[in-house]
């Protein structure tokens, strides 16, 4: 079976960038009816919360991203430890007492000399009494992962051929001096005994993964089967990089502005290919188009005035059907697709359809200058049943009596009615109004 993850590590809330991960992930897993995993990369426990766990999960729900199970790495650390082990048995694990400020005058020394800052394995020569002379004094020793020499390949779904030599990678550190396992080593041991079969993350993980291909095989004793694609990364409009602590393009700050979910997945789900982004009205549209191969690896950039106007093309294309409960739960009890269809042209976020309900049947009060035009059109206003043609009856005997057209006769009706300079046709507004309740706006906007 196909087996993906989306492995966020719950240290903040998601951004765009995050979200268009997991996105992918979902729907790579299901165009092959495969399965997919939420994981948690909660190994530290100084900067992960329960609270970002808790959002994570929200989030992905609300954009319709269902998962098959749930997993926390925090509740695999004695496999961690196992697996270590395995690697120590296998002298493919060793130990380091360098403090970081050791290694960064390391690092320092190497990069003024011109040689690549790769770690010189000066750990591997210690003898019994150094590494007692230092535990004497205090330290207790991280762990890094000895890479081998040779070639590193895989065919990158994205990239294509991809190739490391294991001699130009620094050797990881995989367990913290407090015995808990890095990102780089939890990964690779969740990766392969979960059974994930394809990884697909940000082009900033590929060294990771040539990292974690040999650990993999190390553990394994045998070669790798996961297929890996690295997306390139999205930036923003100006070419900047997108944090998830940033809160203009975190997605529960876009949630709270009004951003609809099928805004952020038609966007998202086609950002990065060669095919046209425009509005979907469901996943499984999304779903239907979706291919790993139309990625290039050209970076994205996303303007969140993209975002907004996407927003708006959705709106304009959500039919009734699909948003009657969310009317009904706003309060707006009886609401019908002619109502709907009417005011659905006239929002830019959801929460706007709640005024226009308002404006619609509410008890609500405007005023207007032009008091006399208001009397004439109270006065010629057709009695019951109205229907298709009353507002051109309406018009016509208001136009012959004052003289005015055009702008000069409908905006003072309009703000009258409404309380707004623009909105629906006041043909069709009048229509779902009722007579009672225009006789009403037109008589307190004398008042």
């Amino acid at each position: 079976m196909t087996k993906l993850r989306f492995a966020p590590s719950p240290t903040g809330y998601l951004h765009l960038g995050n979200i268009r991960t997991a996105l992918i992930n979902w729907l790579f897993a299901r165009s092959h009816k495969g399965h997919f995993t939420l994981r948690l990369d909660d190994t530290d426990g100084e900067r992960s919360h329960q609270k970002y766990a808790d959002q994570i999960k929200e989030d992905l729900l609300w954009l319709g991203l269902n998962m098959d199970d749930i997993v926390r790495q925090s509740d695999r650390l004695e496999r961690y430890a196992n697996a270590a082990d395995s690697l120590k048995a296998k002298e493919r694990l060793y130990p380091c007492y360098e403090t970081p400020e050791e290694l960064k005058l390391q690092r320092k020394a190497q990069l003024s000399a011109g040689k690549p800052p790769l770690y010189n394995r000066a750990s591997l020569s210690l003898t019994i009494e150094q590494k007692e002379k230092y535990q004497e004094e205090g330290r207790k020793p991280h762990w890094r992962f000895k890479m081998e020499k040779g070639a590193i390949r895989w065919n990158d779904l994205v990239r294509g051929e991809v190739v490391f030599q294991g001699e130009l990678l620094n050797d990881p550190i995989i367990i913290r001096e407090d015995g808990s396992p890095l990102f780089t080593f939890a990964t690779a041991v969740d990766d392969f005994e979960m059974g994930i079969t394809h990884i697909l993350r940000g082009e900033d993980h590929v060294t990771n993964t040539a990292q974690q291909i040999q650990i993999m095989e190390a553990l394994i004793d045998a070669p790798n089967t996961i297929q890996f694609g690295h997306l390139a990364l999205i930036s923003g409009g100006k070419g900047e990089g997108l944090s998830k602590r940033e809160g203009s393009l975190g997605i529960v700050h876009l949630r709270e502005e009004g951003l609809e979910p099928l805004t952020v997945n038609s966007l998202l789900a086609k950002l990065g290919t060669s095919d046209p982004i425009g509005p979907h009205i469901s996943l499984e549209g999304i779903l239907a188009e979706f291919d790993i191969q139309k990625f290039g690896r050209s970076t994205p950039k996303l303007d969140p005035e993209d975002l907004w106007q996407m927003n708006i093309k959705i709106l304009h294309s959500l039919p009734f059907d699909q948003v009657k409960e969310r009317l009904e739960a706003m309060g707006m009890t009886g609401v019908t697709p002619e109502f709907w269809v009417l005011i659905q042209k006239n929002i830019t976020k959801f929460r706007e359809v709640k005024e226009w309900w308002t404006i619609c049947y509410g008890h609500k009060a405007f005023t207007e200058d032009n008091q006399s035009l208001l009397e004439v059109a109270e006065h010629f206003l057709p009695p019951d049943p109205w229907d298709e043609s009353t507002f051109k009856t309406w018009m016509d005997a208001v136009k012959q009596d004052t003289g005015l057209k055009g702008k000069e006769l409908f905006m003072p009706l309009r703000k009258a009615l409404t309380g707004k300079e623009h909105g629906p046709e006041l043909k069709d507004l009048i229509l779902l109004m009722g007579r009672p309740k225009v006789l009403n706006r037109l008589q307190t906007a004398r008042a």
